[in-house]
């Protein structure tokens, strides 16, 4: 049975927020990825999302609605990938890495941030660019 795993792309005005994975983590190491995780026995996808969100970032966030974006990569086999990445745009508190033994940074990116970063999966570079706003709109 493949990963089940639920990450959300936080966008404000200030761009969309990036986690960088640990360089010596066995999944995506040195990647820029969405904050999330892996879904437990029993837990629904949002609900699993709203937990991971708090535990990486001390936040807690509105999931709701379908994902934007799902992922299966080799998903009938043991090591595959079933990836549900919501938009999240409601949460209360302010994200800050509290899983440093996951991630050593965390940014908030616009558009033109996006090229030349080493993302976790290719298929997030169209939806960034769709989501990031550009910079010149970040308020001052």
């Amino acid at each position: 049975m493949a990963h089940h795993v639920a990450v959300g792309a936080l966008v404000s005005s200030e761009g969309v927020l990036l986690m960088h994975r640990r360089q010596e983590l066995s999944y995506y190491p040195d990647c820029w990825d969405f904050p999330g995780g892996h879904i437990e026995d029993g837990e629904s996808p949002t609900s699993a999302l709203v937990r991971e969100l708090n535990e990486e970032l001390g936040i807690t966030a509105v999931v709701t609605g379908e994902p934007r974006l799902r992922i299966l990569e080799n998903a009938e086999e043991a090591d595959g990938l079933m990836l549900d990445l919501w938009v999240v745009s409601k949460w209360s508190g302010i994200a800050a890495n509290i899983a440093t033994d996951e991630h050593d940074d965390l940014k908030w990116v616009s558009a033109g941030d996006i090229d030349g970063l080493r993302l976790a999966h290719p298929l997030y570079l169209d939806l960034l660019k769709e989501l990031a706003p550009p910079r010149s709109s970040w308020p001052t």
